[in-house]
């Protein structure tokens, strides 16, 4: 895994490459808030790509985003996750994603650059 900042203004977001899931459980959540947040200098806002995010996450009958999301929340922490979300059928996942992004806390899209935008905007 590896981790870079990038930077706008006052806002700092970690971009998270991996060829592995690095999102798989709530723990796994928890552990990269940590990372970010120690290495980083109090970096409170994550942009990873789908293919890093355990395919569970995605099937919100399982309640991994539920519960991982949940963690973001309480710890205050921005989530951008990166990737082409057409191929999922559900419709309760496309009103969560559709809903997601019309808020301020996490975000579906479909590129880096309409992510890092959304969340250096976020204050």
């Amino acid at each position: 895994m590896d981790i870079t900042l990038n930077l706008s203004s006052s806002s700092k977001v970690a971009i998270i490459e991996s060829e592995d899931v690095v999102i798989g459980s709530v723990q796994d959540a928890l552990d990269l808030m940590a990372t970010v947040s120690y290495n980083y200098d109090g970096c409170y806002k994550i942009l990873i790509h789908k293919s890093a995010v355990a395919e569970p996450f995605f099937d919100l009958s399982t309640k991994l985003a539920g519960d991982i999301l949940q963690k973001f929340t309480n710890y205050k922490v921005n989530l951008a996750i990166v990737g082409d979300f057409s191929e999922y059928s559900s419709k309760s996942l496309k009103d969560f994603i559709y809903e997601s992004n019309q808020g301020k806390q996490f975000f579906f899209l479909l590129d880096e650059m309409a992510a890092l935008e959304a969340l250096h905007n976020v204050r």
